[in-house]
């Protein structure tokens, strides 16, 4: 099924969903009406006798509080198909164009970057905010980190996770609106959910118990005990008193730990609802057959023996549930001058804790893993005319056809064809706005592309995979009290440190631009000789004509151009990549056209 005909569907099933949702939710509340006036006219009807009275309090309490359940699950239901409808629409939206409201990753922008400044990977408008679908913090992270890592390892295994998730897209949006749902608004930091997880982990790891290893077996042996004594004085074989000092050395027991006791419970409470719907997410993963070895070996960490990590998960959730009725006041004394239930329930949350301090981070190191994923998956399936790249053998770095700008509307995309071969040279001249800097972008984009292991906007796409650098938007720096040329010339030192250490495609726009004409044209020569002499593979854009004499110098030195025409007094532009040098400038006609000059 194709994204936007998938889309569709889903939403039009979501609001199915929901509407009948509504209907079952106005039932529930309807029949819990309904069981609240029966118990008062019952007991009402039946004043009479006390058993009676009893039994309809209580069979209706029970009534009362399995609806109770059943509305809340209606409830969560409808809230999962309320963001299923609205994930469905942003595909939609996104499918058109209008990627508006969505995270742009402007966080991950740093200075002394590869390329994370020069080709639109982050902020608005950018490939993050076409990619990024994930709604954990730290999938945000990993996937940021992903297209900024310049790795070129393994391709292919990149590849097939991409491909393999791109074909499970009703999974992945399981998964997604499973991870919307964590509870985001529990901790008061700018990203909850990301602190709130690494302080769980954190407390877990540092975590020293205090309940004696004793009371592993004493508090059932203490409550089987109390049993004993209560049938004893309900046969009138034991005085009330002596049952009431056996309640207070429960109370005196529990009592001597109650502080740490509430200590714990506080804590481990505050992650309970995270770790719960992390426990969803694990068992999403569990369930889930994989083919690629990537995704299975992922998959493989999760496992542990005798249980899967999502049950275990659970099972943390459910002891902290225990420990929680400590809160209930009807159920707290008894509870633990009898039972002796505070003990209890926090030897098994402590136990849970020694037993999976070192593992836990590792499931939820996986759970980040998947989020990310999936979101190469979302974007790869959003685009499914774009191909996955072929590794080149042979001397070309890149020879592409059709090669597509992946930030523009595909039907305002105008492809070309590019091959350049390793320790070649490009130098491409052209008007202003004839596609310099866009076809800069276009191969710098579907390089990280491509390194990440996503398909690229190209028909064919052969390329040996090479990490990228490049200087395109170098601005001056208030805060480090630095000119633009002072920035121009530290970003051309970056550059040239790196290439001595490793392999590199070179993407230069218009260098020294913060000089003088006539400084700028030697300068940009002698930097380009440079790069030539050091078997560098590059491509520069640039308004000066004088550099195109370094192909007569340098056989690895190529020129293109594209090109721009005035036609009955209007200027055109056709966006096509030439062999040669451009002969056409533009910018003493626009200064008329636009009645500046």
């Amino acid at each position: 099924m194709q994204a936007r005909e998938f889309y569709t569907s889903n939403i039009q099933k979501g609001k199915i969903e929901i509407s009948r949702l509504k209907k079952v939710l106005i039932q529930f509340s309807m029949l819990r009406l309904a069981i609240f006036l029966a118990i008062i006219g019952l007991s009402y009807l039946f004043r009479s006798s006390i058993g009676a009275v009893t039994l309809i309090i209580a069979s209706g309490i029970t009534l009362f509080l399995l609806f109770v359940s059943k509305f809340t699950d209606a409830k969560n239901q409808r809230e999962y198909y309320n963001r299923y409808v609205r994930i469905n629409e942003i595909e939609l939206r996104v499918l058109q164009g209008d990627i508006a409201g969505l995270k742009t990753g402007k966080q991950f922008i740093f200075e002394n970057h590869y390329y994370n400044q020069d080709i639109d990977l982050f902020d608005e408008g950018s490939l993050f905010q076409h990619i990024c679908r994930s709604e954990t913090v730290n999938g945000e992270r990993i996937l940021a980190k992903w297209l900024n890592s310049n790795n070129i390892q393994d391709i292919e295994k990149k590849q097939s996770v991409v491909h393999e998730l791109s074909n499970k897209a009703d999974w992945r949006q399981h998964y997604q609106i499973t991870a919307s749902l964590i509870d985001k608004n529990a901790s008061i930091s700018s990203n909850p959910n990301a602190l709130k997880k690494e302080h769980s982990i954190d407390w877990i790891k540092k975590y020293h118990p205090f309940v004696p290893t004793i009371f592993r077996f004493v508090p059932y042996v203490f409550s089987a005990l109390s049993i004993a004594w209560i049938t004893i004085y309900f046969l009138d074989l034991l005085a009330g008193k002596y049952l009431f000092y056996w309640f207070l050395l429960g109370l005196a027991i529990t009592g001597k730990y109650v502080k740490k006791i509430t200590v714990l419970f506080n804590s481990a409470s505050q992650m309970q609802e995270t770790f719960g719907q992390y426990s969803k997410l694990l068992e999403a993963i569990e369930k889930e057959s994989f083919t690629c070895d990537s995704l299975k070996n992922h998959q493989e960490k999760i496992k542990t023996e005798g249980a899967n990590a999502s049950a275990l998960l659970r099972n943390y959730t459910k002891a902290i549930d225990q420990l929680g009725q400590r809160n209930n006041l009807l159920l707290a004394f008894p509870f633990n001058g009898f039972l002796l239930w505070d003990l209890m329930s926090a030897y098994r949350v402590e136990k849970w804790l020694v037993d999976f301090k070192e593992t836990v981070e590792c499931w939820f190191e996986v759970v980040e893993f998947f989020d990310a994923a999936n979101s190469m998956g979302n974007y790869a399936f959003n685009n499914a005319d774009y191909i996955y790249p072929k590794l080149s053998i042979n001397t070309s770095t890149l020879k592409a056809t059709q090669l597509g700008h992946p930030l523009l509307l595909k039907d305002k995309v105008v492809p070309n064809d590019i091959d350049i071969n390793t320790e070649e040279f490009f130098i491409i001249t052209g008007a202003n706005m004839a596609g310099k800097s866009t076809f800069l972008r276009t191969v710098a984009l579907n390089i990280v592309m491509a390194n990440c292991g996503l398909p690229v906007s190209a028909k064919e796409f052969f390329y040996r995979p090479i990490k990228l650098i490049s200087s395109m938007r170098t601005s001056d720096s208030l805060q480090n009290d630095e000119s633009y040329f002072f920035s121009e010339l530290k970003r051309l030192k970056f550059i040239v440190d790196n290439i001595k250490a490793d392999e590199y495609l070179i993407i230069l726009d218009e260098i020294l631009k913060g000089t003088n004409s006539k400084d700028k044209a030697e300068g940009s020569k002698k930097f380009i000789e440079k790069l030539v002499n050091s078997k560098s593979t590059g491509i520069i854009a640039t308004h000066d004509l004088s550099l195109c004499v370094l192909s007569d110098e340098f056989t690895e030195v190529k020129n293109h151009y594209f090109d721009a025409e005035i036609i009955d007094d209007e200027l055109h532009f056709d966006y096509q990549f030439k062999d040669g040098v451009c002969q056409n400038m533009n910018a003493s006609f626009l200064l008329k056209k636009m009645d500046i000059v």
